[in-house]
């Protein structure tokens, strides 16, 4: 472990001893590492900006411009958010609130925190935060809710809700000790394992993070209600993930524990309505 991945080190500064008539300064780098992940606020679970507020002129830009959901994500793991010194500067003045437990901040995001607890140490926020979190969550109620029945649009809210309750009952778990498990309070709705990860460290490996923040989600749509929900909302859910996010087999693998728990539960209707188009829906979600 690096001395600034020692969860007792808040900073490391170096300094360098010159000669009296050296006149050129040397170089001092400053850093502060904290490892632990303060607990968010309960007023901001459930919004898309718990995951990261659009702050970055350079994420304005890039949401606009590329034009495929994998050039965003390929885009969020290159992401330097240190780039844009505006916003480094707004943050740092705000450094001692932005790691708090319970922030309610204004600026306070999974992202924020994370940036305002590495400071120099070389680690970035998980890509996910920006990508599979905000960008998505916001297009994707945005473009699915008009269209749900109003059961349809509960169960959005509360799956949006309960994805953040489950990374943070994650993120708990790693402060405690190594390995993360998680279940459903609903029997058959599933559980997850992840014994390799160890504490302290979920938050920075990218794609470790991305792996967990998955296996979580098949457990916050059941749990909201998805084998409730009529077909006409089924359909429009299934069909909403972009194409190419299909392409991350990851993406499969939540569709097909999803199904799992779905398709049981609604073998009755399809007797009475077992149309091409159900059918297609379902085999979108249940085969790769």
């Amino acid at each position: 472990m690096a001395e600034n991945d020692d969860t007792n080190v808040t900073g490391v500064f170096r300094s360098y001893m010159t000669p009296a008539g050296y006149t050129q300064r040397a170089k001092a780098d400053a850093g502060r590492c904290d490892l632990h992940v303060t607990p968010a606020a309960d007023s901001i679970i459930g919004h898309c900006e718990y995951y990261y507020r659009p702050l970055h002129c350079e994420f304005r830009d890039k949401v606009e411009k590329l034009p495929s959901f994998n050039e965003i994500v390929d885009w969020a793991r290159s992401f330097n958010p240190w780039s844009d010194s505006t916003v480094t500067k707004e943050l740092l003045g705000k450094r001692d609130r932005l790691i708090r437990p319970q922030c309610t901040d204004s600026d306070w995001s999974r992202h924020s925190n994370f940036m305002m607890r590495h400071i120099g140490c070389g680690h970035k926020p998980p890509s996910y935060y920006l990508s599979y979190g905000y960008y998505y969550c916001s297009n994707y109620g945005a473009k699915l809710n008009p269209r749900l029945s109003e059961a349809g649009k509960h169960w959005l809210a509360r799956a949006r809700f309960l994805l953040q309750k489950n990374m943070e009952t994650g993120l708990h778990q790693n402060m405690i000790g190594d390995g993360i498990q998680m279940a459903s309070g609903i029997d058959g709705n599933g559980s997850f394992s992840m014994s390799d990860v160890k504490q302290y460290q979920l938050e920075l490996d990218d794609d470790t993070f991305k792996s967990f923040a998955f296996n979580t989600h098949p457990l916050a749509y059941l749990d909201a209600g998805l084998a409730d929900l009529p077909w006409t909302d089924l359909l429009k859910i299934t069909g909403q993930p972009s194409i190419q996010e299909w392409e991350d087999g990851r993406t499969w693998e939540q569709a097909v524990e999803s199904g799992a728990v779905v398709l049981p539960q609604k073998a009755g209707d399809l007797v009475n309505s077992a149309s091409d188009a159900v059918n297609g829906a379902l085999q979108r979600l249940m085969a790769k």
